[in-house]
């Protein structure tokens, strides 16, 4: 029977056995998806089509209007289908397909962005590239359907000229992909890049450059340095105006914690809406260190309200942390975080709903525009540089709880559920640093947590690491990051915990970076292993995007590496790595943030800790919590103690000589090539900490 119901039933495509939340998102579509693999690549050369590359990611919410728009439409899918291989990417599990495809966007139109529209030859070359696309032509931007009509017609008609064009793409991409260019990294590479951040701060709003804002993390922590290098109060003051304002704004989720991915505006006010696990924990890393420097307790309180948010949202079922959450809600884009006016004095009362109202400019006509949600919308913002009046803050925290729970009550955006090596690394390495900050256990159990899962369910059968754990599945071999973030997050849970195994295990996941994953002929990281897929180039990257690149982070890790063990063959790989991409980063040094943090770390002269006694000692605790209560970016803290002795003089056998003296806890302090005389007393070590904090302005 023509109506039987089972002919309705919508017929899966190739996506429906992946585990990718994103790529099960478009598994129903008309359009006939295959995953990146060989049957894909295999089956466009065979039948001589080109293919279609779709890359995105499950929280994008562009991304969600082109599936809706096009990917959803019969009319599309049917010119997808039969002129072409169509293949969907989830750019989170595969970084480096996305980053060459890219970098092809970038080069054949100047910008970048997601949902990524690629058309290539069967054998992975790129002749087309795009971002979001319309069905249809619209306000001067080309349709898909358009497009893919254009294609098929040329691809029958001028396939020569479309593979001659994709030719010379792929050329100038290898070239792109060659060597950095390198010379001496030094301290005039931290200057320059302070004074272009300076050049492009917005000293109303705080952050760099004009709408839209990115958080950019790295900035902050690059100023922070700065500050402490050269006791710049105009650096400390741009931190410090970036930070407050994007506190305030709407880009702060005031109710529930964490931030949202970017701000639409200037001023920090109109976010969009996704929440990613990676912005969490630069920015917790961000308000820590801002903490430690200025000992403000708002900045505590925001880093505490991320910490929050993470453990209470993005906790994974098996101790980890999922990718995100998603801007869209079944109201509209960004619903789940809007209120009107009525509805706070319906949940706050007629005492306190005029307040919250007042604190957080929400007005009965809206403060939010959207055709989606509707009028008299308000996102919550508070005004930058005021303060909460002391006797309020107790009532602001009732109000904030009040809010928060009337909206668990809502529909809640979808969450992307996959856990990924990298992000957990950087989450993890942010809530250990967290939690000796703020003498807190915590945010270190929640670490601890995640890095057994990492280190239980994303381990490769040959030792190395696989990238993405979802519904059950480890699967994609590691990258770069995902090394560069999990060493980080292992050092930061040592110097936490004092534990010598996660030094130990730092070490062996470095070894295995640098056998599968450095450049023989130079120096630095490729995102991929020797032994991964070939693609049609193999990068290094050292751009400082959404995340800090993988060697920027490992240019930090090997400093550090070669501060705790002792073993100066880290740091001269450390010193190598700056100096091969000093050229390209002397280009524009503000790009690339991380990098001088790491360079910061290289160049200055590092302090080098050991406290020697007794475990239960309460002076060894006091002496801790002294270290720990103060911002010294470029120390590091061992605790040798009897019961762990013999695992850290493995790992480190300099320590070996540095025993208690007299039965006394000992600290021994180092700056530089300079040791100073151990000291038995908190007193002298917390004087040795103030001339330190003195020298360094």
């Amino acid at each position: 029977m023509d109506d039987d119901p089972e002919k309705k039933q919508p017929v899966p495509n190739h996506l429906i056995r992946e585990k990718s939340p994103y790529l099960q998102q478009h598994a129903y579509n008309p359009v006939d998806w295959y995953p990146w693999g060989d049957e894909a690549f295999r089956r466009a050369a065979e039948e001589q089509r080109p293919v279609f590359l779709s890359i995105g990611y499950a929280t994008c919410h562009w991304c969600h209007v082109m599936a809706r728009e096009s990917f959803a439409d019969p009319g599309i899918a049917a010119l997808l289908n039969s002129g072409f291989i169509a293949v969907k990417v989830d750019r989170e599990e595969r970084p480096d397909i996305d980053s060459i495809y890219m970098m092809a966007c970038q080069q054949m139109t100047g910008q970048g962005g997601w949902p990524l529209t690629i058309i290539m030859t069967p054998d992975k070359k790129p002749f087309f590239a795009g971002t979001y696309l319309p069905r249809t032509s619209r306000a001067g931007m080309t349709g898909l359907r358009e497009l893919l009509e254009m294609v098929i017609r040329r691809w029958k008609e001028q396939q020569d000229t479309l593979v001659a064009a994709a030719d010379r793409l792929t050329a100038r991409l290898a070239e792109g992909a060659g060597p950095p260019a390198g010379g001496t990294a030094d301290a005039s590479l931290l200057r320059d890049g302070y004074e272009e951040l300076a050049a492009s701060f917005d000293p109303v709003n705080g952050g760099f450059g004009r709408a839209p804002k990115f958080p950019t993390p790295e900035k902050i922590l690059f100023l922070l340095r700065y500050w402490k290098r050269t006791a710049s109060g105009q650096a400390l003051g741009m931190a410090e105006r970036t930070l407050e304002s994007m506190r305030c704004g709407g880009i702060h989720d005031h109710p529930g914690g964490g931030f949202h991915r970017y701000s639409t505006d200037a001023g920090w006010r109109v976010p969009h809406f996704e929440k990613m696990l990676y912005d969490q924990a630069l920015l917790l890393m961000a308000f820590t260190e801002a903490w430690l420097a200025t000992k403000k307790a708002v900045y505590r309180k925001t880093a505490e309200a991320i910490i929050t948010y993470v453990t209470r949202d993005l906790s994974s079922p098996e101790g980890a942390f999922i990718s995100a959450e998603d801007a869209d809600s079944p109201g509209g884009e960004g619903a789940f975080y809007l209120w009107t006016e009525k509805e706070l004095s319906e949940i706050l009362g007629p005492r306190d709903g005029p307040f919250a109202a007042a604190l957080f400019h929400v007005r009965k006509e809206g403060n939010f525009v959207s055709a989606e949600t509707g009028p008299g919308k308000n996102i919550l913002y508070l005004q930058p540089g005021s303060r909460e009046h002391p006797e309020d803050l107790s009532r602001v925290a009732a109000i904030r709880e009040r809010l928060l729970a009337e909206r668990q009550k809502r529909p809640r955006p979808q969450r992307d559920g996959k856990v990924l090596a990298d992000w957990n690394g950087l989450m993890i390495a942010a809530l250990a640093q967290s939690s000796r900050a703020f003498h807190d256990p915590a945010p270190y159990r929640a670490a601890e947590s995640a890095m057994h899962v990492i280190l239980e369910r994303l381990q490769a059968a040959d030792g190395g690491l696989l990238h993405r754990y979802c519904d059950g599945e480890a699967a994609i071999p590691a990258f770069a990051d995902d090394y560069a973030f999990v060493i980080r997050a292992l050092i930061e849970l040592y110097e936490t915990s004092f534990d010598p195994a996660w030094l130990a295990e730092a070490l062996v996941l470095k070894r295995y970076l640098d056998r599968h994953f450095s450049d023989k002929g130079g120096d630095g990281y490729f995102t991929t292993s020797d032994e991964g897929e070939a693609l049609i180039a193999r990068r290094k990257e050292i751009y400082d995007g959404a995340v800090p690149s993988a060697n920027s982070v490992m240019l930090s890790n090997l400093v550090l590496l070669g501060h705790l063990t002792g073993d100066p063959v880290h740091e001269a790989q450390a010193s190598r790595l700056a100096d091969a991409f000093s050229g390209t980063v002397r280009c524009s040094p503000s790009a690339y943030s991380a990098y001088l943090c790491g360079l910061d770390h290289l160049l200055c002269p590092a302090t080098d800790l050991v406290i020697a006694g007794e475990e239960a000692d309460p002076v060894a605790a006091e002496m801790i919590r002294v270290v720990c209560d103060t911002y010294l970016p470029s120390l590091t803290v061992h605790v040798r103690t009897p019961r762990t002795a013999a695992a850290l003089d493995a790992v480190a056998p300099f320590l070996r000589s540095m025993v208690s003296q007299d039965g006394k806890t000992t600290a021994y302090l180092c700056t530089g090539r300079t040791c100073a005389v151990p000291v038995t007393s908190v007193d002298a070590l917390r004087k040795a900490i103030g001339e330190k904090k003195e020298n360094n302005g």
